[in-house]
C-alpha cells in the first residue's frame, strides 16, 4: 500500500495562556512512502516522529494536508477503517490472557461482514504466531515470557488483522541491547515476507540505518533529508543531519575558506577548489583521519585506546566544538603514545563542509558525492555473490 502524506501539518494551543499562540509539532510534513518498502522515522525525542504516526493511524487529526493510502483518502476515517496495524513501545499486552488470547483479540471486535469464525480466527492466530517464531508458546501468559517474546507478541497481534500498513513506535526500546539486535532483524525478515509497508519509529539511528530501506531524518516538525541509510550517512544535506548520525559522531571543527583552502584553526588541512571564502562548520567523520608525521592538522592527544581491528584515538583541538575529538585508524597505524600531540591527514571524501550560520552544507571539487542510483549500485556490487571460476572441461 503507497501512502502519501501531502503537507501535512499538527498543530496544538500553546499550554502557556500567557505566550498564547499554538506549538507546531509537525510542520509541511510533505512524503510518499512507496508500496512494500520498510521506512525509518529518525529524529531526537520531541522531532514530531510519534506525532506522525499518530496521524498515519488515525489517532491524531492533522491541523493541515491530507494522507492518502493508494488512492484513498483516509485524512478522516476513523483508524478501525484505514486497516492498520500499531504496535506501541509499551507492549501492552493483557496479563490475564494467554499469548493465543492476545492474539486473537483484535479478531474477535471484528463485526459484520468482516466477522470470522472461531476455526478462521485459530487459523489466523497460529499463522501470525508462526511468522514471528512464537507457536510454540500460545499457552503462556505474558510474565512467563521475556521481554523480547512479549514484543513479538505484539507484533503478531498486529499482523493477524492483514493489515494494509503495520506502524511500529518505537518497538525496541525497553530490550536490552541483545534482544535489541535480535528483534530488529526479526521485525526486517517479517517485513521481507509479508511485504507490508512498514513505518518504524526510532530515535536509535543505529536501529533505522540497519533495517530501513529509507530513513526520513526529522528535526522540531520538520524533514531535514530522506534517502537510503548509507547516503544519508555519506552525504548529509546540513550540520544537524550529520551530527545526528554516525556512532562515533562527526567531528566538528569552526574552520574558514581563503582563497579555495580550508583552514581549521590556523592550520590549513585541505585544498577545496571552487569553495567560496568565508566562515564554515567542518565536519570529519571518525574515519576521516589519517596519522602521518607531517600531518597538517596537529592535535593535542589523549589517549590510544586499541580495540582489535581498529584503534580509537581521542584527541583535543582549539577549534573543535566539543570537549573531546575521536579518530577511527587502522590497528597498523604506529601512534606514538609518548607525545603530546598527533598530527593527522583529513580524507576529503570523509569531510563536509557547512555553512557556519545556516548549516547547510557547502559542495566542493574533490569531495565524493554520489547519486543515489550509484549507491544503490555500488550496494549491489557490494552484495553479488562470487562467480567461481571456469576451470577444466566447463572453461
Amino acid at each position: 500500500m503507497k501512502i502519501v502524506l501531502e503537507h501535512i501539518s499538527k498543530r496544538y494551543p500553546n499550554r502557556d495562556k500567557k505566550v498564547g499562540g499554538v506549538f507546531t509539532a509537525v510542520d509541511d510534513f510533505d512524503l510518499t512512502i512507496p508500496d512494500g518498502k520498510l521506512i525509518g522515522l529518525l529524529g531526537p525525542s520531541g522531532c514530531g516522529k510519534s506525532t506522525t504516526l499518530n496521524m498515519i493511524c488515525g489517532l491524531e487529526a492533522p491541523t493541515e494536508g491530507k494522507i492518502w493510502f493508494g488512492d484513498t483518502d483516509v485524512t478522516n476515517l476513523t483508524p478501525e477503517l484505514r486497516g492498520v496495524g500499531m504496535v506501541f513501545q509499551s507492549y501492552a499486552l493483557y496479563p490475564h490472557m494467554t499469548v493465543r488470547q492476545n492474539i486473537m483479540f483484535p479478531l474477535e471486535n471484528l463485526k459484520g461482514p468482516d466477522k470470522l469464525s472461531k476455526d478462521e480466527m485459530l487459523r489466523r492466530v497460529e499463522e501470525a504466531a508462526r511468522l514471528v517464531q512464537i507457536d510454540e508458546l500460545l499457552d503462556r501468559k505474558p510474565n512467563e515470557m521475556s521481554g523480547g517474546q512479549q514484543q513479538r507478541v505484539a507484533i503478531a497481534r498486529a499482523l493477524v488483522k492483514t493489515p494494509k500498513v503495520l506502524l511500529l513506535d518505537e518497538p525496541l526500546s525497553n530490550l536490552d541491547a541483545r534482544l535489541r539486535l535480535t528483534t530488529r532483524e526479526e521485525i526486517r525478515r517479517i517485513q521481507r515476507e509479508t511485504g507490508i509497508t512498514t513505518i518504524f519509529v526510532t530515535h536509535d539511528q543505529e536501529e533505522a540505518m540497519s533495517i530501513c530501506d529509507e530513513i526520513v531524518v526529522m528535526e522540531r516538525g520538520i524533514i531535514r533529508q530522506v534517502g537510503k541509510p548509507q547516503y544519508v550517512y555519506d552525504e548529509p544535506d546540513n550540520l544537524f543531519v550529520s551530527k545526528f548520525l554516525g556512532t562515533p559522531p562527526i567531528n566538528v571543527f569552526e574552520g574558514r575558506i581563503e582563497r579555495e583552502s580550508l583552514f581549521i584553526g590556523t592550520q590549513e588541512v585541505l585544498d577545496v577548489p571552487g569553495a567560496l571564502d568565508g566562515p564554515v562548520s567542518v565536519g570529519v567523520r571518525p574515519e576521516g583521519f589519517v596519522p602521518e608525521p607531517d600531518g597538517p592538522l596537529v592535535c593535542k592527544l589523549i589517549a590510544v585506546e586499541r580495540m582489535g581491528r581498529d584503534t580509537s584515538v581521542v584527541a583535543s583541538h582549539d577549534a573543535h566544538d566539543g570537549v573531546q575529538m575521536r579518530a577511527i585508524v587502522s590497528s597498523d597505524a604506529r601512534i606514538d603514545t609518548k607525545s603530546d600531540t598527533v598530527r593527522f591527514r583529513i580524507r576529503p571524501e570523509k569531510t563536509r563542509i557547512f555553512d557556519a550560520e545556516t548549516g547547510e552544507r557547502i559542495h566542493f571539487f574533490g569531495e565524493t558525492m554520489e547519486e543515489p542510483a550509484e549507491v544503490m549500485a555500488r550496494e549491489a556490487r557490494a552484495n553479488a555473490k562470487p562467480v567461481a571460476p571456469q576451470t577444466g572441461a566447463d572453461a
